[in-house]
């Protein structure tokens, strides 16, 4: 028996690193990737939740002395979260396989608004990772030495590393260890608000008083239009805190079934601990005073204060707490790196963005995706220095656009259907309330920090969007190229109809199969117009050199498909339909023809994995594959097309096995 060939060290590593490969055979494979309901909330929650450690503070240093003033920021900030999560509850039952600001704006709107939703989603993605680290980093270094301070950035940097590795392994294992440090967090917190909100118990007289006394002033020393400027701008700053809401919507393929179920659930969970925390760390700020201090976090300052008279055990509490913010900021980051990717591969699928960025990895995760993003915020972190103060400036205004086109896409459908669906008023009551306050806060937020540095995120979302009308036409004009090749199926299937009463017993036993003859193995992705040229060009060139023909074609495994076992069992009887027309198409002419599939992400290691079983039945097999050449070929080439034939023949050429490369000029 031949000894099982080791792998080489680099795959070891890579093992180690990343994790094994996933079996897409497994039927139990997506149950076992899914999420429940609470870890579904700390892997998508934690963007909303963790927006408490910075968004509070940036709405309460807004109002500069007119604290008082926070009381109706905090009511405010509460109602808003719980009004965008019933709107988005809609959404996931209208959705139930997943409905992202970018689908729904696409579906419900036109494909257009759904590439803007869906690229603002994208940068709003990687300034999600970015701030969240670089929050989380002021976090943590709230409580060391300010001679340690320099190397925030760099700790930072590395935070944003790890995290992408982490999620190069896959969902589960990226979320799982970040449980116990996402209990403590809210713990920690939720004891924090209770002790203010307690000891204060018999003061709430007197802050009523204080607050309508302080009130009056305010309105005296702005006047009126100036106070509600002074609260639409203190509310606008903390708008970040709403921004990790859409993200269960986002990420329904993730969840464990019944998916509709589970994302409410999880939706529930989010609104309401986002809403308690937000306005509780407000009204607790208020309560103790709480001032900025340099090197500090405000609510850091807010628990040093309350802790004062505690000790040791006090100081040490206050490590415990800080040092679970940072790390559920970093936690925050999977909303990044869990929801990005997907909105991108299903951008890919639809030809906005290069199409590589729909591939799985073995991990059976979107890994072009998740690179993409963790590049993106490191070049983010270091451009801005990982000031918190100066990203939530470029933060939060490209959700409100996702915001406001899903409501109002909502909006559209509950119109469209009226009388026809039950309890419609209601439910276009409810997004037409979020559509409005979405669309409030986006113009606010687009006025009010547009000069303060809004207007590179805008920038930064009409050139992806640029990115995304170019790359769609690039496919559009190959696709014009490529149908011109279709007519080869049209006169294949007319020189040689399948007969449906003839079994493929009775086929193969027309054809004389002789296995020491000349083989030509040709790689297919399907009975179309590229293969057949291929076919056709083996035949040209080579004449009658060969008698035996064999099919390969691999069904990739892809975001598009990944969705289910049912989905992959179609993908599955497509493929094997598909090289049933080649083979019949051989045989009818004279020839003894086989078809192979095999599934999984990598088409190489899925060819190399099934051609020793051919090479064993054909000694003289001689693979061939084609390859499209374009009029002009440029540097984004490389970009838009993987080129997968040189891949798989740079694989067999160190193993000795030829393989011929068959240019298609279109």
């Amino acid at each position: 028996m031949e000894q099982e060939q080791k792998p080489s060290p680099a795959k070891r590593i890579k093992t180690l690193v990343f994790g094994g490969k996933h079996d897409i055979e497994d039927h139990s494979i997506f149950h076992k990737l899914s999420l429940i309901a609470f870890f579904a909330w700390v892997g998508l929650g934690a963007d909303g939740l963790s927006s408490s450690c910075y968004g509070p503070e940036e709405t309460f240093l807004a109002l500069g002395s007119h604290l008082h003033l926070s009381v109706f920021v905090a009511i405010m900030s509460g109602l808003t979260v719980l009004i965008i999560a019933a709107s988005y509850s809609q959404i996931i039952e209208l959705f139930p396989t997943g409905g992202g600001g970018y689908l729904v704006a696409s579906k419900l709107l036109s494909p257009t608004a759904g590439m803007i939703s869906g690229s603002a989603l994208l940068i709003d993605y990687v300034l999600t990772i970015t701030i969240s680290v670089a929050s989380g980093a002021d976090a943590l270094f709230s409580f060391l030495p300010p001679a340690w301070l320099p190397y925030k950035l760099a700790f930072a940097l590395v935070g944003v590393l790890l995290l992408t590795v982490m999620n190069m392994r896959g969902v589960k294992e990226s979320v799982l260890p970040l449980v116990p440090i996402f209990l403590v967090f809210v713990l920690t917190h939720a004891f924090i608000i209770g002790y203010a909100l307690i000891s204060h118990a018999g003061q709430f007289g007197e802050l009523v008083s204080t607050t309508r006394a302080e009130v009056a002033r305010s309105q005296a020393e702005l006047g009126l239009g100036g106070m509600i400027f002074l609260l639409l701008r203190a509310y606008s700053m903390g708008a970040g805190t709403y921004t990790g809401i859409e993200a269960v919507s986002n990420g329904l393929p993730i969840l464990r079934e019944p998916k509709v179920k589970t994302g409410k659930r999880t939706m529930r969970y989010m609104a309401v601990s986002l809403a308690i925390v937000v306005m509780g760390l407000m009204i607790a700020y208020l309560l103790y005073g709480a001032r900025p201090q340099d090197g500090k976090t405000l609510n850091a300052v807010l628990f040093e204060t309350l802790t004062r008279d505690w000790g040791k055990g006090g100081t040490a509490f206050v490590l415990v707490t800080l040092v679970s913010e940072a790390a559920l900021l970093f936690i925050a980051a999977q909303a990044g790196f869990l929801d990005g990717p997907r909105v991108l591969s299903n951008m890919a699928l639809d030809r906005w963005f290069p199409t590589k960025f729909s591939m799985l990895s073995d991990r059976l995760v979107t890994q072009k995706g998740i690179l993409m993003m963790g590049g993106a915020a490191l070049v983010t972190m270091v451009l801005t220095g990982g000031s918190v103060k100066y990203l939530v400036v470029l933060y939060s205004i490209n959700v409100f656009i996702t915001f406001f086109l899903s409501q109002l896409g909502m909006v559209r459908h509950w119109w469209q259907v009226r009388g026809k669906e039950q309890h419609w008023e209601k439910k276009l009551f409810i997004n037409g309330v979020g559509m409005t306050l979405t669309l409030f806060i986006l113009m606010t937020v687009i006025v009010l920090k547009f000069h303060e540095g809004g207007w590179i995120t805008l920038l930064l979302t009409g050139g992806l969007v640029g990115m995304a009308l170019l790359t769609r036409r690039h496919y559009r004009n190959t696709f014009a190229m490529l149908s011109r090749l279709d007519e080869l199926v049209a006169v294949a299937e007319s020189s040689c109809p399948i007969d449906p009463e003839a079994t493929r017993a009775e086929q193969e036993r027309k054809v004389k199969y002789d296995p020491q003859d000349k083989t030509a193995v040709v790689l297919v992705n399907g009975f179309n117009g590229l293969g057949l040229h291929t076919l056709f060009s083996v035949i040209r060139l080579f004449g009658g050199t060969f008698k035996n023909f064999v099919f390969i074609q691999v069904g990739i495994v892809d975001a598009g498909n990944f969705k289910g076992a049912q989905e992959l069992e179609n993908m599955k009887k497509q493929v094997k339909g598909e090289l049933d027309r080649y083979v019949h198409y051989m045989r009818c002419h004279g020839y003894y023809a086989s078809g192979y599939a095999s599934f999984g992400t990598d088409v190489v290691d899925e060819v190399e994995r099934i051609m020793p079983e051919i090479q064993e039945r054909f000694p003289n097999a001689i693979l061939f594959g084609g390859q499209l050449v374009f009029p002009k070929t440029t540097i984004l080439s490389n970009v838009f097309h993987n080129y997968t034939i040189f891949a798989v023949q740079r694989r067999f050429y160190s193993k000795g096995v030829p393989l011929v490369v068959l240019p298609i000029r279109v």
